[in-house]
């Protein structure tokens, strides 16, 4: 039984209203709170072993569903840009009766926690994200690299109406090839990969998820408060932070995050984990809750 398996035993599910809507989490221990949020394609459950890692440290580890990962969880005002997701984040921080946690994001979970701490610095003790660079860094690598521009193609393609039929294809292939190519020489197990599968495939999830990146390359909303928001979420971030990239991520180069640290005026940290490719919390959870362990009781 390997400990991922052992510690899906420990973790808690239930549901959080949020917003006036009911949020599915996952949770573990007790404590100061630890949010952490997951991307595409992934949900929730991958951060199993890193929410036991922290309820054994004495943390209370959640992992929410993103907007439009559940029947159900469509986003309600239609947005997937990272002001909504950002304060989505800041709402369930709300609801679970706190004032303050720290945040753990990764991929389009970590954009979500980049706005959160830039929407309200206050409620963000400390800032782990991983795997997606902060402020305008991506858009200009997809502008200007040809390497990042080959990397990202699955943005491109999901703009079209083919994106669902394809992803869909032959038991999720589509999904399969992602995980791949974006961490080689990495394989998800079995269970881990039937029970993401589940999650993507549940009625109406895959076109609303796909909004992530559909609303991506669309311009900001035509009211300028709208506008102004969102031009503060990809702003100076005020929290201690922590960022952690795979040397083998093949979705993001490891050099489109080279020069972030400008974007933080509280104390900042890139680490390169060897080995790992886009999802180092699932490929080594223990050496990534190391680090998020000694970031966070630093």
């Amino acid at each position: 039984m390997t400990r991922m398996t052992q510690a899906a035993d420990r973790v808690r599910h239930r549901t959080v209203q949020a917003g006036g809507v009911e949020v599915p989490i996952l949770e573990a221990g007790s404590g100061p709170l630890v949010v952490c949020l997951h991307g595409f394609p992934d949900h929730a459950a991958s951060w199993t072993g890193i929410l036991e890692r922290l309820a054994q440290e004495g943390y209370w580890a959640v992992a929410p569903a993103q907007r439009g990962y559940w029947p159900g969880g469509a986003a309600p005002d239609g947005s997937y840009r990272i002001t909504s997701t950002g304060q989505d984040v800041l709402t369930l921080i709300e609801a679970l009766g706190r004032e303050q946690a720290d945040l753990v994001g990764h991929d389009f979970g970590a954009a979500a926690a980049y706005a959160a701490a830039t929407l309200d610095p206050r409620r963000v003790r400390k800032l782990v994200t991983m795997a997606a660079p902060h402020g305008r860094q991506t858009m200009n690598a997809l502008l200007t690299d040809g390497d990042q521009q080959r990397r990202s193609w699955y943005m491109f393609f999901f703009q079209t109406a083919l994106a669902e039929a394809a992803i869909e294809l032959d038991n999720f292939a589509f999904i399969d090839r992602l995980w791949r190519e974006w961490s080689p020489g990495y394989e998800l197990p079995d269970a881990e990969r039937a029970a993401l599968k589940e999650t993507l495939g549940a009625p109406g999830v895959l076109t609303e998820i796909l909004g992530y990146y559909r609303q991506l390359f669309t311009p900001p909303p035509a009211d300028q408060a709208a506008q102004a928001l969102e031009a503060r979420a990809f702003g100076a971030i005020t929290v201690p932070s922590l960022y952690l990239h795979g040397a083998d991520d093949n979705c993001f180069s490891v050099e489109v995050s080279d020069g972030m640290d400008d974007l933080f005026t509280n104390g900042f940290e890139r680490i390169v984990i060897p080995g790992a490719g886009h999802f180092p919390h699932v490929e080594q959870p223990e050496t990534v809750a190391d680090h998020i362990l000694d970031f966070l009781n630093s």
